[in-house]
């Protein structure tokens, strides 16, 4: 995996990023809690350490879901 600086913040970011809206269902029909934290945990064991997350995603249930 690449990484490059996120912007002047000298954090480092994964090249590639996992988008989490359909994490939260909504118009994508139910989900599943368990295979949206499997699938995020695969994400960060192959180096990706950029997660899209929004309040709005899913009524802010993925974040939930990540965050707790």
């Amino acid at each position: 995996m690449r990484y490059k600086q996120l912007g002047k913040t000298g954090i480092e970011v994964s090249e590639y990023g996992l988008g989490t809206w359909a994490m939260g269902g909504g118009a994508y029909g139910i989900t599943d809690d368990e295979e949206s934290i499997r699938t995020i945990h695969r994400a960060q064991e192959r180096g990706v350490t950029f997660l899209d997350t929004a309040p709005m995603y899913g009524h802010g249930v993925d974040g939930r879901t990540i965050y707790g």
